[in-house]
């Protein structure tokens, strides 16, 4: 959503919000790229322990299982950097607001797919396996 908010507050001579003073690192990734990870966890559904045991539960696995993946770009930019990307796309600089770190908030993420890479094999070069 950050694409959006600024460019509309670049574009308006609006100043962004940048919070910890811009020393955030993101994971942006394209959304045709969550798609295709979507799509290919969906053909590769979990399979049931027989085994499984109510009385002694194993939280590894379950008579009714299910996989959470994180699906992203695994590679994080510099918010500053971003900023930098944008400003260049736009031909206008950013007024930046730098604020402090948000509560609650984190400098750094990005994804780990490392699970969605060992159990889905989609054929070429998926976002997940472009390391």
């Amino acid at each position: 959503m950050a694409l959006f908010l600024f460019t509309k507050n670049i574009l308006a001579g609006v100043p962004i919000d940048v919070f910890n003073g811009g020393r955030h690192q993101r994971d942006f990734t394209y959304i045709d790229d969550i798609v295709e990870g979507v799509i290919a966890a969906v053909d590769h559904v979990a399979k049931p322990n027989p085994q499984w045991d109510s009385a002694a539960p194993d939280p590894a696995s379950s008579s009714a299982p299910y996989k959470i993946y994180n699906i992203g770009n695994q590679r994080p930019v510099a918010l500053l950097r971003y900023i930098d990307v944008l400003e260049q796309c736009l031909g206008r600089r950013a007024h930046k607001n730098l604020l402090p770190m948000q509560p609650g908030d984190l400098p750094d993420t990005f994804a780990d797919v490392e699970a969605l890479a060992r159990d889905v094999d989609t054929g070429p070069a998926p976002i997940w396996k472009r390391v």
